[in-house]
Protein backbone atom coordinates (compact mmCIF):
# COMPACT_ATOMS: atom_id res chain seq x y z
CA UNK A 1 0.00 0.00 0.00
CA UNK A 2 1.11 3.25 -0.74
CA UNK A 3 2.29 5.86 1.25
CA UNK A 4 -0.43 8.61 0.04
CA UNK A 5 -3.09 5.76 0.83
CA UNK A 6 -1.96 5.08 4.42
CA UNK A 7 -2.12 8.55 5.01
CA UNK A 8 -5.63 8.52 3.46
CA UNK A 9 -6.81 5.94 5.71
CA UNK A 10 -5.13 6.95 8.61
CA UNK A 11 -7.22 10.51 8.53
CA UNK A 12 -10.56 9.21 7.29
CA UNK A 13 -10.36 7.28 10.80
CA UNK A 14 -9.53 10.16 12.92
CA UNK A 15 -11.98 12.45 11.70
CA UNK A 16 -14.80 10.10 12.10
CA UNK A 17 -13.07 9.22 15.55
CA UNK A 18 -12.98 12.57 16.96
CA UNK A 19 -16.68 13.61 15.55
CA UNK A 20 -18.17 11.01 16.68
CA UNK A 21 -18.49 12.50 20.30
CA UNK A 22 -17.90 11.20 23.97
CA UNK A 23 -20.66 9.55 24.94
CA UNK A 24 -22.71 9.70 22.17
CA UNK A 25 -23.94 7.78 18.75
CA UNK A 26 -22.64 9.02 15.43
CA UNK A 27 -23.68 8.59 12.11
CA UNK A 28 -21.61 7.90 8.76
CA UNK A 29 -22.89 10.30 5.98
CA UNK A 30 -22.04 10.00 2.45
CA UNK A 31 -23.16 12.37 -0.32
CA UNK A 32 -21.85 10.33 -2.94
CA UNK A 33 -23.83 7.51 -5.15
CA UNK A 34 -23.01 3.89 -3.37
CA UNK A 35 -20.18 1.68 -4.60
CA UNK A 36 -20.47 -1.79 -5.92
CA UNK A 37 -16.17 -2.19 -6.25
CA UNK A 38 -13.20 -1.51 -4.30
CA UNK A 39 -10.86 -1.91 -7.04
CA UNK A 40 -9.71 1.45 -7.24
CA UNK A 41 -8.25 0.75 -3.40
CA UNK A 42 -10.31 3.96 -1.90
CA UNK A 43 -10.66 3.83 1.56
CA UNK A 44 -12.30 6.22 3.96
CA UNK A 45 -16.12 7.13 3.81
CA UNK A 46 -18.53 5.67 1.73
CA UNK A 47 -22.39 4.08 0.65
CA UNK A 48 -22.91 0.88 -0.26
CA UNK A 49 -25.71 -0.97 -1.20
CA UNK A 50 -27.87 -3.69 0.81
CA UNK A 51 -31.28 -5.06 1.34
CA UNK A 52 -33.93 -4.32 4.20
CA UNK A 53 -35.69 -8.04 4.57
CA UNK A 54 -39.32 -8.62 5.72
CA UNK A 55 -40.22 -12.23 6.32
CA UNK A 56 -36.87 -14.07 7.30
CA UNK A 57 -37.94 -17.08 4.95
CA UNK A 58 -38.41 -14.47 2.04
CA UNK A 59 -34.76 -13.22 2.96
CA UNK A 60 -33.13 -16.69 2.67
CA UNK A 61 -34.78 -17.66 -0.60
CA UNK A 62 -33.50 -14.60 -2.11
CA UNK A 63 -37.40 -13.22 -2.90
CA UNK A 64 -38.04 -9.24 -4.22
CA UNK A 65 -36.60 -7.49 -1.12
CA UNK A 66 -36.60 -3.38 -0.52
CA UNK A 67 -33.31 -1.96 -1.43
CA UNK A 68 -31.03 0.05 0.75
CA UNK A 69 -28.03 2.08 0.69
CA UNK A 70 -25.91 1.93 4.15
CA UNK A 71 -22.50 3.73 4.88
CA UNK A 72 -19.33 2.62 6.15
CA UNK A 73 -15.94 3.83 7.45
CA UNK A 74 -12.78 1.97 5.82
CA UNK A 75 -9.57 2.08 7.35
CA UNK A 76 -6.47 0.03 6.11
CA UNK A 77 -3.75 -0.32 8.48
CA UNK A 78 -0.68 2.35 8.40
CA UNK A 79 1.94 -0.77 7.62
CA UNK A 80 0.49 -2.72 5.07
CA UNK A 81 2.36 -5.54 3.75
CA UNK A 82 0.69 -7.33 1.30
CA UNK A 83 -3.39 -7.90 0.86
CA UNK A 84 -4.28 -7.93 5.07
CA UNK A 85 -7.03 -9.33 6.63
CA UNK A 86 -10.08 -7.56 7.76
CA UNK A 87 -12.81 -7.15 10.15
CA UNK A 88 -16.22 -5.80 9.50
CA UNK A 89 -17.81 -3.86 12.52
CA UNK A 90 -21.50 -4.05 13.64
CA UNK A 91 -23.15 -2.08 15.83
CA UNK A 92 -25.72 -2.26 18.53
CA UNK A 93 -29.16 -0.77 19.28
CA UNK A 94 -28.32 3.00 19.60
CA UNK A 95 -25.66 3.14 16.43
CA UNK A 96 -22.41 3.80 16.35
CA UNK A 97 -21.13 5.21 19.17
CA UNK A 98 -17.40 5.37 20.38
CA UNK A 99 -17.14 1.70 21.51
CA UNK A 100 -17.13 0.55 17.65
CA UNK A 101 -14.44 3.50 16.69
CA UNK A 102 -12.30 2.20 19.76
CA UNK A 103 -12.13 -1.90 18.21
CA UNK A 104 -11.52 -0.21 14.70
CA UNK A 105 -8.42 1.40 16.08
CA UNK A 106 -7.60 -1.48 17.80
CA UNK A 107 -7.79 -3.98 14.63
CA UNK A 108 -5.65 -1.36 12.62
CA UNK A 109 -3.04 -1.78 15.26
CA UNK A 110 -3.35 -5.47 14.59
CA UNK A 111 -2.66 -5.16 11.09
CA UNK A 112 -6.05 -5.41 10.05
CA UNK A 113 -8.45 -3.20 7.83
CA UNK A 114 -11.40 -1.99 9.28
CA UNK A 115 -15.05 -1.59 8.25
CA UNK A 116 -17.21 -0.05 10.26
CA UNK A 117 -20.94 -0.29 9.21
CA UNK A 118 -24.18 2.20 9.77
CA UNK A 119 -26.74 0.38 9.36
CA UNK A 120 -29.20 2.97 10.68
CA UNK A 121 -28.34 6.28 9.04
CA UNK A 122 -29.28 5.72 5.47
CA UNK A 123 -32.34 4.00 6.56
CA UNK A 124 -33.83 7.01 8.70
CA UNK A 125 -33.44 5.05 11.87
CA UNK A 126 -32.13 6.41 15.27
CA UNK A 127 -32.48 3.91 17.20
CA UNK A 128 -33.86 1.27 18.47
CA UNK A 129 -33.90 0.08 21.87
CA UNK A 130 -36.87 1.26 22.53
CA UNK A 131 -38.52 -0.94 19.74
CA UNK A 132 -36.16 -3.79 17.92
CA UNK A 133 -39.41 -3.78 15.07
CA UNK A 134 -38.13 -0.76 13.78
CA UNK A 135 -35.46 -2.77 11.69
CA UNK A 136 -35.65 -6.56 11.49
CA UNK A 137 -32.51 -8.23 12.73
CA UNK A 138 -31.50 -10.17 9.36
CA UNK A 139 -30.99 -6.13 7.97
CA UNK A 140 -27.90 -6.27 9.95
CA UNK A 141 -26.87 -9.85 8.62
CA UNK A 142 -27.95 -8.72 5.16
CA UNK A 143 -25.20 -5.68 5.73
CA UNK A 144 -22.51 -7.46 7.02
CA UNK A 145 -22.32 -10.07 4.11
CA UNK A 146 -22.96 -6.34 1.79
CA UNK A 147 -19.99 -5.42 3.21
CA UNK A 148 -18.17 -8.93 2.68
CA UNK A 149 -18.94 -8.89 -0.32
CA UNK A 150 -17.58 -5.49 -0.57
CA UNK A 151 -14.32 -5.35 0.69
CA UNK A 152 -13.49 -8.73 -1.40
CA UNK A 153 -13.22 -6.07 -4.40
CA UNK A 154 -10.35 -4.19 -2.52
CA UNK A 155 -6.78 -5.28 -4.25
CA UNK A 156 -5.56 -4.15 -0.35
CA UNK A 157 -7.56 -6.64 0.99
CA UNK A 158 -7.61 -10.51 1.64
CA UNK A 159 -10.82 -11.60 1.01
CA UNK A 160 -10.04 -15.01 2.52
CA UNK A 161 -9.21 -13.32 5.74
CA UNK A 162 -12.56 -11.60 6.31
CA UNK A 163 -14.01 -11.68 10.34
CA UNK A 164 -16.90 -10.10 11.25
CA UNK A 165 -17.29 -8.89 14.68
CA UNK A 166 -20.67 -6.88 16.32
CA UNK A 167 -22.17 -5.38 19.37
CA UNK A 168 -25.65 -6.87 21.87
CA UNK A 169 -27.61 -6.45 18.37
CA UNK A 170 -24.43 -6.41 15.64
CA UNK A 171 -23.58 -9.57 17.92
CA UNK A 172 -26.74 -11.07 16.48
CA UNK A 173 -25.62 -10.60 13.11
CA UNK A 174 -21.90 -11.93 14.23
CA UNK A 175 -23.76 -14.54 15.47
CA UNK A 176 -26.17 -15.98 12.93
CA UNK A 177 -24.60 -14.75 10.34
CA UNK A 178 -22.20 -17.98 10.50
CA UNK A 179 -25.72 -20.02 9.65
CA UNK A 180 -25.24 -20.70 5.64
CA UNK A 181 -29.00 -19.77 4.99
CA UNK A 182 -27.85 -16.15 5.55
CA UNK A 183 -24.85 -16.60 3.78
CA UNK A 184 -26.52 -17.94 0.41
CA UNK A 185 -29.40 -15.69 1.03
CA UNK A 186 -26.75 -12.64 -0.14
CA UNK A 187 -23.52 -14.27 -1.60
CA UNK A 188 -23.30 -16.17 -4.85
CA UNK A 189 -19.74 -18.06 -4.89
CA UNK A 190 -17.94 -19.70 -2.01
CA UNK A 191 -17.08 -16.13 -0.28
CA UNK A 192 -17.40 -16.11 3.46
CA UNK A 193 -16.32 -15.03 6.50
CA UNK A 194 -13.45 -16.05 8.29
CA UNK A 195 -14.64 -16.00 11.40
CA UNK A 196 -17.64 -14.64 13.78
CA UNK A 197 -17.01 -12.15 17.09
CA UNK A 198 -20.32 -11.28 19.40
CA UNK A 199 -20.48 -9.60 21.96
CA UNK A 200 -23.18 -10.47 24.15
CA UNK A 201 -25.92 -11.49 21.38
CA UNK A 202 -29.11 -12.25 22.35
CA UNK A 203 -29.85 -15.81 21.81
CA UNK A 204 -33.11 -16.27 23.49
CA UNK A 205 -35.19 -16.00 20.13
CA UNK A 206 -32.62 -17.95 18.11
CA UNK A 207 -31.89 -18.40 14.21
CA UNK A 208 -31.28 -22.13 13.78
CA UNK A 209 -30.29 -24.47 10.39
CA UNK A 210 -28.81 -27.56 9.62
CA UNK A 211 -25.25 -25.95 7.57
CA UNK A 212 -23.40 -23.80 9.22
CA UNK A 213 -20.43 -21.45 7.31
CA UNK A 214 -17.60 -23.70 8.83
CA UNK A 215 -16.17 -20.57 10.06
CA UNK A 216 -15.24 -20.77 14.06
CA UNK A 217 -17.27 -18.35 16.41
CA UNK A 218 -16.23 -16.30 19.61
CA UNK A 219 -19.36 -15.60 21.86
CA UNK A 220 -18.39 -12.94 24.92
CA UNK A 221 -21.08 -12.57 27.35
CA UNK A 222 -21.63 -11.20 30.63
CA UNK A 223 -22.84 -13.27 33.80
CA UNK A 224 -24.74 -10.57 34.92
CA UNK A 225 -26.15 -9.11 32.03
CA UNK A 226 -29.92 -8.73 31.98
CA UNK A 227 -30.32 -7.23 28.82
CA UNK A 228 -29.03 -10.34 26.31
CA UNK A 229 -28.61 -12.93 29.32
CA UNK A 230 -25.46 -15.62 28.97
CA UNK A 231 -27.40 -18.73 29.82
CA UNK A 232 -29.54 -19.05 26.48
CA UNK A 233 -25.69 -18.48 24.24
CA UNK A 234 -24.42 -21.17 26.32
CA UNK A 235 -27.24 -23.30 25.21
CA UNK A 236 -26.57 -22.06 21.22
CA UNK A 237 -23.22 -22.61 21.50
CA UNK A 238 -23.65 -26.13 22.78
CA UNK A 239 -26.18 -26.87 19.38
CA UNK A 240 -23.29 -25.37 17.27
CA UNK A 241 -20.83 -27.25 18.43
CA UNK A 242 -23.21 -30.51 17.66
CA UNK A 243 -23.48 -29.58 14.25
CA UNK A 244 -19.54 -29.47 14.29
CA UNK A 245 -18.66 -25.61 14.36
CA UNK A 246 -15.59 -24.34 16.50
CA UNK A 247 -16.94 -22.27 18.96
CA UNK A 248 -15.19 -20.33 21.74
CA UNK A 249 -17.16 -18.82 24.57
CA UNK A 250 -16.35 -16.10 27.27
CA UNK A 251 -18.34 -15.71 29.96
CA UNK A 252 -17.11 -12.90 32.06
CA UNK A 253 -18.84 -13.23 35.46
CA UNK A 254 -19.28 -9.55 36.93
CA UNK A 255 -19.98 -8.09 33.93
CA UNK A 256 -23.15 -7.06 32.33
CA UNK A 257 -24.27 -5.13 28.68
CA UNK A 258 -21.49 -3.42 27.44
CA UNK A 259 -19.21 -4.81 29.55
CA UNK A 260 -16.31 -3.57 26.62
CA UNK A 261 -17.39 -0.04 26.74
CA UNK A 262 -15.99 2.82 29.42
CA UNK A 263 -19.22 4.21 30.52
CA UNK A 264 -20.02 3.68 33.72
CA UNK A 265 -23.16 1.43 34.87
CA UNK A 266 -26.37 2.84 34.32
CA UNK A 267 -30.37 1.45 34.49
CA UNK A 268 -32.34 2.09 31.21
CA UNK A 269 -35.78 2.28 32.37
CA UNK A 270 -36.97 2.36 28.06
CA UNK A 271 -35.00 -0.44 26.22
CA UNK A 272 -36.61 -3.95 25.61
CA UNK A 273 -35.67 -7.09 26.30
CA UNK A 274 -36.17 -10.77 25.11
CA UNK A 275 -34.67 -12.06 28.16
CA UNK A 276 -38.02 -13.94 29.17
CA UNK A 277 -38.38 -15.43 26.04
CA UNK A 278 -37.75 -18.68 24.35
CA UNK A 279 -37.81 -19.56 20.76
CA UNK A 280 -36.49 -20.49 17.40
CA UNK A 281 -36.65 -19.97 13.81
CA UNK A 282 -36.04 -22.57 11.55
CA UNK A 283 -34.10 -21.28 8.21
CA UNK A 284 -34.24 -24.43 6.74
CA UNK A 285 -38.56 -24.45 6.83
CA UNK A 286 -39.22 -21.08 8.42
CA UNK A 287 -40.73 -22.33 11.50
CA UNK A 288 -41.11 -20.33 14.13
CA UNK A 289 -41.79 -21.70 17.22
CA UNK A 290 -42.20 -20.21 21.49
CA UNK A 291 -41.72 -22.20 24.23
CA UNK A 292 -43.55 -20.96 27.24
CA UNK A 293 -45.72 -22.13 30.34
CA UNK A 294 -48.49 -23.49 28.08
CA UNK A 295 -45.94 -25.73 25.67
CA UNK A 296 -44.24 -25.23 22.25
CA UNK A 297 -47.02 -23.25 19.75
CA UNK A 298 -45.90 -22.29 16.28
CA UNK A 299 -47.07 -19.49 13.84
CA UNK A 300 -49.13 -16.72 14.65
CA UNK A 301 -49.71 -18.09 18.17
CA UNK A 302 -45.72 -17.98 18.34
CA UNK A 303 -45.66 -14.15 17.28
CA UNK A 304 -47.83 -13.58 19.56
CA UNK A 305 -45.64 -15.15 22.37
CA UNK A 306 -42.36 -13.66 21.30
CA UNK A 307 -44.38 -9.92 22.00
CA UNK A 308 -45.83 -11.33 25.34
CA UNK A 309 -42.62 -11.90 26.61
CA UNK A 310 -40.89 -8.98 26.40
CA UNK A 311 -39.64 -6.85 29.37
CA UNK A 312 -38.16 -3.20 29.87
CA UNK A 313 -35.69 -2.37 31.82
CA UNK A 314 -31.99 -2.97 31.57
CA UNK A 315 -28.34 -2.00 33.07
CA UNK A 316 -25.58 -1.24 30.67
CA UNK A 317 -21.82 -0.26 31.65
CA UNK A 318 -18.53 -1.28 31.14
CA UNK A 319 -16.77 -3.83 33.55
CA UNK A 320 -13.02 -3.38 34.84
CA UNK A 321 -11.87 -7.50 34.01
CA UNK A 322 -14.27 -7.84 30.60
CA UNK A 323 -13.07 -4.57 29.06
CA UNK A 324 -9.11 -4.99 29.99
CA UNK A 325 -9.55 -9.15 28.59
CA UNK A 326 -11.20 -8.91 25.75
CA UNK A 327 -8.99 -7.22 23.43
CA UNK A 328 -6.47 -9.74 23.73
CA UNK A 329 -8.61 -12.47 23.30
CA UNK A 330 -9.90 -11.50 20.33
CA UNK A 331 -6.46 -10.60 18.98
CA UNK A 332 -5.47 -14.03 19.63
CA UNK A 333 -8.92 -14.85 18.14
CA UNK A 334 -8.20 -13.32 14.96
CA UNK A 335 -4.53 -14.00 14.78
CA UNK A 336 -5.04 -18.18 15.08
CA UNK A 337 -7.49 -17.73 12.93
CA UNK A 338 -6.31 -15.64 10.12
CA UNK A 339 -2.75 -17.85 9.92
CA UNK A 340 -4.79 -20.65 9.24
CA UNK A 341 -6.08 -19.31 5.93
CA UNK A 342 -3.48 -17.62 4.62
Amino acid sequence: MSAILSRVCFIGWIACFVGSGAARASAITVSAAPVSSLADGRAGAFAFESVTPGQIIDFVKRAPADKAVVTGMLSLPRQAQGPVPAVVILHGSLGINPGEWMWAKRMNELGYASFVVDSFSGRHIAETEKDQTRLSMAADIADGYAALRLLATHPAIDPKRIAVMGFSRGGVAALYSSLEPFRKGVIDDDLRFAAHVAFYPSCGIHYAANHLDGAPVLMLLGGKDDYTPAAPCLDYADALKAKGAQVTVKVYPDAYHAFDRFTPLRAVSSATSARLCHGEYDLDSGRFTMAGSAGVVSGGEAKIAAQACLSRGVTIGGDPVGREQSPALVADFLKSVFAKDR
